[in-house]
């Protein structure tokens, strides 16, 4: 009895706060977006890195700027059993530069890296932000010209293309660089210190210290203040200025449209010069899927030569919640075939079907081996995100066809059936998607 009323009051073991499982038919959408990650960086000329979860703490106070609200909020640190202050890391960009350092991958010219990892961060979970977090990033090495950024903001923009993410805009900034960025901070600390007063507790701690960084606010108090700030495109250097318009006449080009936003700078206090972000409309206010710039002094910040950078960072979940709300690409996520067999003389014969279709490739292939009316069985396909359903019954057996649904637009075709193996091929030869 006693042992009986412990187990009634166990807690129930859940996954901890801002984290989530991925499970099916949800991972088999991470898996191709993955998939599709490995072929656009491999077809742009990147190779993958891989680095560890955890870093020391000093890398990401060095790296990511002890002001940022990642340093001072974000970060899940701790102490090892030696003493060492380690960190989660909370972004991947400064992991890869120590990697390339570490391992000697700078010291042979340009080097074009890509990663997939998790990230940690200690905030408020929302739609399609967590805890625990995944992101793809691009981290170009060793040139100091737009023909980079260009690069790096092409790929991203591809990437949504390819995957038809509706409503996207690409949103585009410069912050300058060492020689014309302190001319426009002292014009941000006029243009702020005069109401200091009415700036959120954070910005008026940053003001002194770095009034860039008020820009990147979300205090909704900051907001009519940051709106009236000047732009710093005003106050370009020369060398900056002419960066700038190289890099927007690539993109014009390209015919990639883009907004200049002056209101874009980053969190991160690695970055200079250009900085953008890819948004969707189909997340209303938590639109940005992508976002990065350039940070040409970070390599050295780090311990490493001068080597100028340039890259970005994709949310994936934040990615995938925007192509399952946008229009143009939720039917395009549908992939594979269901078999359903109406009665046990058409599930034997599917039953063969299925395996050679499993064996030859080229789609997912589902199958129910439990007696089920067809609108269960097409519930069963729906479940499994799956494109077309391949219907069988003794009607169908006795005229030597099968019944393939489209499950998109639900229109009907017969298709021979008379051996398995010939209508296994028949099938992969119609490349269905």
């Amino acid at each position: 009895m006693a042992q009986t009323i412990k187990k009634a009051f166990m807690p129930k073991l859940t996954a901890p706060r801002g984290t989530q499982d991925v499970i099916p038919p949800h991972s088999g959408r991470w898996q191709e977006l993955e998939t599709r990650i490995h072929e656009l960086a491999r077809d742009f000329g990147y190779g993958e890195i891989r680095t560890p979860a955890f870093e020391a703490t000093e890398l990401f106070v060095r790296g990511v700027g002890e002001l940022t609200d990642i340093v001072e909020k974000e970060m899940y640190t701790f102490p090892d059993r030696g003493g060492r202050s380690l960190t989660l890391r909370p972004e991947l960009t400064a992991p890869v530069v120590r990697a390339a350092l570490e391992n000697g991958l700078l010291s042979g010219g340009p080097a074009r890296l890509y990663y997939l990892g998790s990230i940690f961060r200690y905030e408020r979970p929302q739609r399609g932000r967590f805890r625990q977090s995944h992101q793809f990033g691009i981290e170009c090495f060793g040139f100091r010209g737009p023909e980079a950024d260009f690069e790096v903001i092409q790929l991203g923009w591809e990437l949504a293309h390819r995957h038809r993410l509706g409503g996207i805009a690409l949103h585009l900034n410069t912050i300058g660089d060492e020689e014309c960025r302190p001319a426009y901070r002292e014009a941000l600390k006029a243009h702020f210190d005069g109401r200091r007063s009415e700036l959120s507790e954070d910005s008026q701690r940053r003001l002194d210290r770095n009034p860039l960084r008020i820009l990147d606010s979300k205090a909704p108090e900051d907001q009519p203040l940051i709106a009236s700030a000047p732009a710093f495109e005003t106050m370009l250097c020369d060398p900056c200025r002419v960066h700038f318009e190289l890099l927007k006449h690539y993109l014009s080009e390209a015919e990639i449209p883009f907004a200049v936003n002056p209101r874009i700078v980053r969190g991160l206090d690695y970055y200079t010069r250009t900085v953008f972000e890819i948004i969707s409309d189909a997340l209303g206010a938590q639109s940005t899927v992508c976002a990065g710039g350039r940070y040409d002094n970070l390599v050295r910040a780090l311990g490493g030569p001068d080597v100028p950078a340039v890259g970005f960072a994709l949310g994936l979940e934040r990615f995938l919640l925007a192509l399952e709300t946008s229009e143009e690409s939720r039917e395009a996520q549908r992939a594979g075939i269901q078999l359903i067999a109406l009665g046990a003389q058409a599930r034997e014969r599917l039953v063969h079907l299925l395996g050679y279709l499993r064996t030859s490739g080229g789609l997912p292939a589902f199958m129910d081996y439990e007696d089920r009316k067809l609108l269960a069985q097409l519930k069963v396909a729906d479940r499994n995100n799956a494109r077309y359903a391949l219907i069988a019954g003794d009607e169908e057996l006795a005229a030597g066809e099968l019944v393939l649904r489209d499950l998109t637009t639900r229109a009907d075709r017969r298709i021979p059936f008379k051996y398995e193996k010939d209508t296994a091929a028949a099938i992969v030869e119609m490349r269905l998607a």
